[in-house]
């Protein structure tokens, strides 16, 4: 499944955002490492402050919403 890519908010990268259980509109930023990581932090393991962040995802990941075409399915579609 290919995932959407959102701007990270503090260092402006395009990182995968996956879907977030129980939310259907919103994301969380995939793990990544800071621009300049290793000039400014040499070997340590540092994530940018922006990874895992929830995010809202681009349109059109919304819940897909139910409705009735005849009012009489009403009671059916309530069902679910």
């Amino acid at each position: 499944m290919k995932m959407p890519r959102i701007e990270c908010q503090d260092c402006g990268r395009g990182i995968a955002a996956g879907p977030v259980a129980g939310r259907p509109s919103k994301g969380r930023v995939w793990r990544h490492d800071p621009p300049q990581r290793s000039s400014a932090h040499g070997d340590a393991l540092v994530s940018c402050p922006g990874s895992l962040r929830i995010v809202d995802l681009p349109l059109p990941a919304r819940q897909l919403e139910l409705t009735a075409a005849d009012p009489e399915d009403a009671d059916t579609i309530a069902l679910f």
